[in-house]
Parts: C-alpha cells; sequence; structure tokens
C-alpha cells in the first residue's frame, strides 16, 4: 500500500461514523502485534520511543524520534501518525520542517504540542502557538498526500487546569487548520463532552491516566472521534516484565510461565 492510500485511509477513518482505537506500539514487534490484532491505524508515543532506549520522554532527537517512526511505518501496512511532542523547535519554520520530514519518515499524520518542555514557561504563548500550527498546517498541505495534522493543548498536564484556557486554545488551533484537536490529562466526562461540543472537527482522547480514563462507550458518547494509548500498553508489558524478573530474583520460581502466552501464539504476528 502506498503512502498516498494509507493517507486516505487514516482519513477516512477520521470521517466515518463512530470511534476508533489507535494503539500506541513502541517497536516494530509490538507494531506487527497490533496490526495482527485487528487494529487500523497506529501512533508512536513519544514516551515509549524514548523508553526503547532507556531515556524518559522528552529526551529523543528529532533525528531518532523520526528514525523510530520510521521502524514502526515499516512494520506494517497500517497507517502511522507520530507523536512528535513540540516538533523539535520552538519557532513556526522549525516546527513546519518537522512535519515536512515526518512525510519523508513515512507517517501520514502526526501531533503538535504547544507546550515548551522548560518548567518556567511550561506553555507557549497563545499566539505564537497558533503560528507554529499554522506554519505545521501549511507544511502538512504542501506533501503530496494528505497528512493529518493533530494540535495539542497541554494545559491539563503542564499546571495550568482551566477548562476555559484549554478551549479557547483548542479553538484557535482548528481556526489555524488543525484537521483533530487533542488535550491530555482531562479531568472528567463532563470536561471531555465540553471539549468535543465545542469543536466542530475530530477530538482524540487519550486513555491512560488512572482515574482519567473512560470506556470506549463513555467516550464515544462523549462526542470523541479517536481514542489513543499513550505509553499505556508499554507500560503493561513493562509492569509483567517486572513482575516475571522479580518473581524468578526474589523467589526463585517462575510461576509466571503458567499465565503467559507461548511462543507460537506470539511469533504467528510476527515475519
Amino acid at each position: 500500500m502506498t503512502q498516498s492510500e494509507k493517507a486516505s485511509r487514516f482519513q477516512a477513518l477520521h470521517r466515518r461514523d463512530g470511534v476508533f482505537l489507535i494503539p500506541n506500539p513502541w517497536d516494530p514487534g509490538s507494531a506487527r502485534v497490533l496490526a495482527g490484532l485487528g487494529f487500523e491505524a497506529l501512533a508512536t508515543s513519544s514516551a515509549a520511543s524514548a523508553a526503547t532506549l532507556g531515556r524518559r520522554d522528552g529526551n529523543l532527537s528529532r533525528a531518532e524520534a523520526l528514525a523510530h517512526a520510521l521502524a514502526v511505518v515499516n512494520a506494517t501496512e497500517l497507517p502511522v501518525s507520530g507523536d512528535l511532542e513540540r516538533g523539535f523547535q520552538d519557532s513556526p519554520e522549525g516546527v513546519a520542517e518537522t512535519v515536512r520530514l515526518a512525510g519523508e519518515a513515512g507517517l501520514v499524520g502526526c501531533s503538535i504540542e504547544d507546550a515548551t518542555g522548560r518548567s518556567e514557561t511550561p506553555l507557549y504563548e497563545i499566539q505564537h502557538a497558533v503560528d507554529r500550527i499554522q506554519a505545521a498546517v501549511a507544511a502538512a498541505r504542501s506533501l503530496s498526500f494528505p497528512f493529518t495534522l493533530t494540535a495539542r493543548a497541554e494545559t491539563f498536564v503542564n499546571g495550568r487546569p482551566d477548562l476555559g484556557e484549554t478551549i479557547k486554545r483548542l479553538q484557535a488551533y482548528e481556526q489555524a487548520g488543525a484537521d483533530v484537536l487533542f488535550a491530555p490529562g482531562l479531568p472528567d466526562l463532563a470536561a471531555v463532552r465540553t471539549v468535543c461540543s465545542s469543536l466542530s472537527r475530530p477530538v482524540n482522547f487519550m486513555v491512560g491516566i488512572r482515574g482519567k480514563s473512560f470506556s470506549v462507550a463513555e467516550l464515544a458518547d462523549a462526542g470523541v472521534k479517536r481514542i489513543s494509548f499513550a505509553a499505556s500498553l508499554y507500560r503493561a508489558a513493562m509492569t509483567g516484565l517486572i513482575k516475571a524478573a522479580t518473581e524468578a530474583r526474589e523467589k526463585g520460581t517462575f510461576g509466571y510461565l503458567e499465565t503467559t502466552l507461548l511462543g507460537p501464539e506470539i511469533v504467528r504476528f510476527l515475519s
């Protein structure tokens, strides 16, 4: 399948009725497993991507993030959107270049945050944030295929849990041309519903935060179009690893073998 065909397929998922799930693999193997389980699209996770190199979220370079994305893209025939954090650049021109490079890496979409990555000024001033999204949208439209640009308002996960400001930012990004809107960390379903009803374009919801994650049916009823998993699947896998290894080291037993999948049950997803 060509990149253009994947891109059109990805956009069609946003236009059809109902909600769809977009899980976040952390490497080509997990991407193949998720594809084999029947998911229709994938997205990278900045936190999970960094963890594969033994680093914390926010500590990948643009080149490293795009190389990781390319490996995930090449693992399956599914469309892949990239978590590209703040675009790895402060300037609108730098963000636009990141979007162009994302297209070259085989991605059919990406998300751009309005978080700066700096504790003293965690969010970009709103006009600068809008300028960055406008530049990202222009770069997306310059590509030879339909690239889906997601704009993220990072208020609730950066010490500014103000629903009014969050909606103001999302509406500004929508006006700037973003295809999908996203505000991670919304506190409850009422907030999710308010956000969705305030926007005319698809909304992504991120599950993965304890106490702030809801069922597919609940999110669909609130108006969500797309549900991503962030690093939660990676965390689930690492939880199993830690429990199994701890049992072996501390108890000298291997009880985990009785509950894990057998090799053939896993390798059937792999080439």
